[in-house]
């Protein structure tokens, strides 16, 4: 296995000195003027011959502003970054987080049993299936009643306690896959440092019949351990028992086994994992424990499966049919040579309403990066803003600007053919729905269209839609367990495509470590009982400690 030395794998490409890019500003600018409905104008057969699969998955990217020179030079330029080669590195284990000389392996989580992967002298694979067995084996405990509390009840509630990467991926997965959760055990997420999460979560929760997921890497995690806390303690008071009773309702994802035992917790409880994990792809790990308890280790597999299934295709696929290629150079397109500042995901899922705030942190924790990997300043912009909103919703609240306003705002519209609910007709209406805004965004209507409807003269500018805004959409036969894990793999490979492109280190994220440092400085500033010193502090923060303090009736 390499490691951070002069390889291809993590060698720097400035791609805007680069032939390939070159043709690529060319494409662009003969294709910049051109309409959608020019495009398939000139190539009818857009909607067959632009579409591709992975799975369970179809990807139909015919509304893009591109035709197959500009689709040639991206790939072109894919190539010339080293994209394969950086993939190759990354699932063969190689330390592509340079920054940190890690691995990068989150796809080893979804490797089969059957695999083989050695990194450091170890097994991955075998490591990785013996915590799954782990967390399998006390799931069906707590999902058989045989895990009781401290008074002998079984568990009804199952509250996870994390943050970030902690929170975010099992927290989404839960909602998706609510439908496939055992009804008799409910499940919370808890993550802001606000006293007030913590309390709506469990005020109306019995201590005796519910369990604490503390989810730490290290263990130390400010706002994690807080909550953590103030959990036992709410428990404690509740039950009317000492420490012990700890062990029967708490149990930890963490690599720090003393800071879990002198929590109180019971090691045996204790699930690990590696540092080759990164938070924001982690939920397919020990991370995802909550959600195994949701809906067994069966369905958690499943899911597992799913994931698999798109690593091997990102490897095994050409870049013309790769979906996480296909997907992550159009973010190129429209990032660096469109200038788009934002990317909407459209879920057409109740189900999926946490997927765009799980993207968030997937795209722009990963490639928010203003350096290359090499240390050198980037060209150009990185890192797409993702947002968005289930439709039909933000069909009545946002949808009016990406239409008519003055953004190029490319969108991903996800989806599903069944509902986990069906009833009547509803399921073919949400996906009419779907199908239409993105057929009015790409070729909208003319004046003339909007007069010959006998609209006033005066209105008509006002109900123009100019259309040649791009989409993706995304469609799959149900929102299961196994698409899930396709869903979420296809957008960590596309974002991996587009930081291999941008020569940045998609896996650290060290402008989260600074605000996490001054946190810890400026909380005793907050608390003392004496007025602080605030030698040393800009006139903002000093003003604000100053009057938070007077709030909170403390000497300034």
């Amino acid at each position: 296995m390499s490691s951070t030395g002069d390889n291809r794998a993590n060698a720097v490409v400035d791609m805007t000195t680069t032939g390939e890019w070159g043709d690529l500003m060319a494409q662009f600018e003969r294709v910049r003027g051109r309409h959608l409905r020019q495009l398939f104008a000139d190539q009818p057969d857009r909607g067959s011959t632009m579409v591709a699969s992975a799975g369970d998955l179809v990807l139909d990217y015919s509304k893009h502003r591109v035709d197959s020179g500009a689709l040639a030079a991206l790939f072109d330029v894919a190539r010339k970054a080293g994209v394969a080669e950086r993939r190759d590195a990354m699932f063969a284990g190689e330390r592509i987080n340079t920054t940190e000389d890690r691995s990068v392996l989150h796809v080893a989580l979804r490797m089969p049993r059957t695999a083989h992967l050695e990194v450091d002298g170890r097994d991955v694979v075998a490591d990785v299936h013996a915590v799954l067995d782990a967390m399998g084996s006390v799931a069906e405990r707590i999902r058989s009643g045989a895990w009781t509390g401290q008074t002998g009840r079984r568990i009804r509630a199952v509250v996870n306690i994390g943050i970030g990467g902690s929170d975010l991926g099992p927290a989404m997965a839960h909602e998706a896959l609510r439908d496939y959760a055992d009804p008799g055990i409910e499940c919370r997420f808890v993550s802001n440092v606000d006293p007030v999460d913590l309390y709506a979560k469990t005020h109306d929760l019995d201590p005796a019949e519910t369990l604490f997921v503390v989810c730490s890497k290290t263990f130390t995690t400010l706002e994690t351990l807080t909550n953590a806390r103030a959990a036992r303690a709410w428990l404690l008071e509740g039950l009317g028992s000492g420490d012990e009773a700890v062990a029967k309702h708490f149990v930890s994802v963490s690599t720090n086994r003393d800071g879990v035992v002198d929590f109180g917790i019971d090691p045996a409880n204790m699930f690990g994992f590696w540092d080759w994990v990164g938070g924001r792809y982690s939920y397919d790990s020990a991370i995802g424990f909550s959600l195994m308890v949701a809906i067994g280790p069966a369905a958690f597999a499943d899911m597992l499966d799913g994931f698999h299934t798109v690593d091997r295709h990102f490897v095994e696929t050409p870049f013309e049919s790769n979906l996480p290629v296909i997907q992550g150079m159009l973010g190129v397109w429209y990032s660096n040579l469109f200038g788009a500042e934002t990317h909407a995901v459209l879920p057409y899922s109740q189900r999926m309403a946490r997927f765009p705030a799980y993207l968030q942190q997937l795209t722009m924790e990963s490639n928010g990066k203003s350096v290359r990997r090499d240390g050198s300043p980037v060209e150009g912009s990185t890192g797409e803003i993702f947002w968005g909103e289930p439709g039909t919703n933000g069909q009545h609240a946002f949808y009016q600007l990406i239409h008519q306003g003055t953004r190029l705002i490319p969108a991903d519209f996800i989806g599903f053919a069944t509902s986990t609910h069906e009833d009547g007709d509803r399921q073919d209406l949400l996906m009419a729905n779907c199908f239409a805004q993105t057929k009015a965004l790409a070729f909208g209507r003319t004046a003339e269209e909007v007069a010959a409807d006998g609209t006033p003269a005066a209105v008509v500018p006002h109900k123009v839609m100019p259309g040649n805004h791009p989409t993706s959409t995304i469609l799959a036969p149900e929102l299961t367990p196994s698409v899930l894990g396709q869903l979420v793999a296809l957008y960590e490979h596309t974002v991996f495509v587009e930081g291999a492109v941008w020569g940045i280190d998609s896996f650290d994220q060290w402008g989260v470590e600074l605000g996490k440092v001054m946190a810890g400085q400026l909380g005793p500033v907050l608390s003392s009982v004496e007025a602080p010193d605030l030698t040393g502090q800009d006139s903002s923060t000093a003003g604000l400690v100053r009057a938070y303090r007077s709030m909170r009736g403390r000497p300034e």
